[in-house]
């Protein structure tokens, strides 16, 4: 959403975060087992720039996301915000953190008490944190900045419509004038000009009060719409980031390639070629028994025996700042059939790894 980011400096710094969760299995669930939900994640959130998070469901978007702002606690790694390690912080130091880091999320129904007024909703960050005297005038101001009438402060969330109720969600995001938030696929639920209402208002904040976005989608054209930069997850891994029309001009991992190929568009490309899909064969592993080496190696059409299932690929870099986890990249985009099966030989020259 703003070219800002361009000045590199890091609000965020993930460094081989790692979660894991404990499940019960087998028989009467007497066993146990590990949710692999994100493995190894390092990546860097600059400020005043918008990073998109893409992947299929269940790859570890969200709770990437929630470890970010520590919602929940990481197993293992490190978590910097704005210069200060915040992994092992103090419940009374991180109180004081959370006025910096917020969350829009998902469901514009659920996330809203239906009990309180809106503006009791948007105004308990003011009286929790004590920072505002005439709490009903900072709320009605957040309500007109949203869109909304500053009147609607004493109805109730059910006298909304979906898109109204994320104006609300934005407004309490916005309360408390926080550097980062994170936007957790806050237009899924939403009809599609109400979509591009919401990214408007999220695209003209950004730039009023300086904020920096971790936009969470798995609709690659909002991505693409809001993102400077784009991380592709899968199966809790990062497995290809980079600048957001670089990565869609010319993906590197096969599995960005096949999500790409996967939007609708026309049936030629720019040079007449016809288009290639890559149709992606079985399902999405089990996170409690994640493939060994390459963890997309089981669904990859440029799989090698004897590499890609030995072999934990590296993030390797290619122009710029796009990176990607890959032995066998993808040399060419659009790619055609025969490209698509056949992988570079073990001989070829690899991108030096980070």
């Amino acid at each position: 959403m703003s070219s800002s980011g361009s000045t590199k400096t890091p609000l965020v710094e993930l460094e081989h975060l790692t979660k894991h969760f404990s499940v019960k299995q087998g028989v009467f669930a007497r066993g146990k087992g590990v949710v692999h939900a994100v493995e190894d994640v390092s990546l860097v959130v600059n400020k005043g720039e918008t990073l998109g998070i893409v992947g299929e469901s269940g790859c570890g978007k969200t709770t990437t996301a929630r470890l970010m702002v520590k919602l929940i606690e990481a197993t293992s790694g490190r978590i910097v915000f704005d210069g200060e390690d915040i992994t092992d912080l103090s419940r009374h130091r991180m109180r004081q953190l959370r006025q910096e880091m917020q969350i829009i999320f998902q469901d514009p129904y659920s996330s809203l008490n239906p009990r309180k007024t809106v503006g009791q909703i948007i105004g308990e960050p003011f009286v929790i944190h004590g920072t505002e005297k005439d709490i009903k005038g900072r709320v009605q101001e957040l309500l007109a900045r949203v869109g909304l009438n500053p009147e609607h402060y004493n109805r109730y969330p059910h006298e909304f419509s979906g898109g109204q109720r994320q104006r609300i969600g934005i407004a309490r995001a916005l309360a408390l004038k926080p550097k980062l938030i994170v936007c957790d696929e806050p237009v899924s639920a939403l009809d599609v000009s109400v979509q591009a209402q919401i990214l408007n208002l999220l695209k003209s904040l950004q730039s009023e009060f300086d904020l920096t976005y971790v936009f969470i989608s798995h609709d690659l054209s909002v991505i693409r719409q809001v993102s400077d930069r784009i991380a592709v997850m899968y199966l809790g891994r990062v497995v290809e980031m980079g600048e957001s029309e670089r990565l869609y001009e010319h993906p590197r991992h096969p599995y960005t390639a096949a999500l790409l190929s996967a939007v609708p568009r026309a049936e030629l490309d720019a040079n007449g070629q016809k288009r290639t899909r890559i149709v992606l064969q079985g399902d999405v592993p089990s996170p409690v028994s994640p493939p060994q080496a390459c963890v997309f190696h089981p669904r990859c059409p440029r799989f090698h025996a004897g590499t890609c299932d030995v072999e934990t690929p590296v993030l390797r870099t290619f122009d710029g700042d796009h990176v990607a986890a890959c032995h066998y990249p993808v040399e060419r985009w659009p790619m055609t059939e025969a490209e698509l099966r056949v992988g570079a030989t073990p001989a070829a020259a690899a991108p030096d790894a980070l």
